[in-house]
């Protein structure tokens, strides 16, 4: 049973970081987004810069916060005897729960791209998308959407 647990825990923050970022591509829709249609412009990408788009975590790093508490509690408890063992095992346990906060936080972490775009009307727009492909400043691009419903698409 001692044994099963770790592989359980382990199990647990694999799929912590199972976090869907597909959303952020340019190249993915929303059902609710087929069959309607979609606003374009066209512009020029004018600037570009790397950034981080951190996914939406409602249960706020429960599964990463509680797998790491059970696996570092787990093995504070193979450490020495009597009051020093659950001594190490409440440390293993806090210290288990600060590690997988911050690997699920890591795993719920996408590589996006800021474009900053000049219309051909003359304004401009900045829109984020999970950097899937590359692009390039002086590129010609489409802008697909409005809004929030906005994507970056190449010419």
């Amino acid at each position: 049973m001692k044994r099963l647990l770790p592989v359980l825990a382990i199990g647990l923050l694999t799929l912590a970081g199972c976090a869907n970022t597909s959303t952020y591509s340019g190249d993915v829709y929303r059902g609710s987004q087929a069959k309607t249609g979609q606003s374009v412009t066209y512009g020029t990408i004018t600037a570009l810069r790397q950034v981080q788009i951190q996914a939406d975590n409602p249960q706020g790093n429960v599964i990463g916060g509680l797998g790491g508490a059970v696996i570092g509690g787990l093995l504070g408890n193979q450490i020495g005897g009597g009051s020093g063992r659950t001594i190490a095992t409440a440390a293993g346990a806090i210290g288990g729960s600060v590690a997988g906060n911050k690997v699920e936080d890591a795993a719920n972490r996408t590589r996006a791209w800021e474009m900053e775009i000049r219309r051909d009307s003359g304004d401009s727009v900045i829109v984020v998308q999970k950097a899937d492909r590359d692009f390039q400043v002086g590129q010609r691009v489409r802008l697909i959407g409005s809004g929030a419903n906005m994507s970056v698409a190449p010419y």
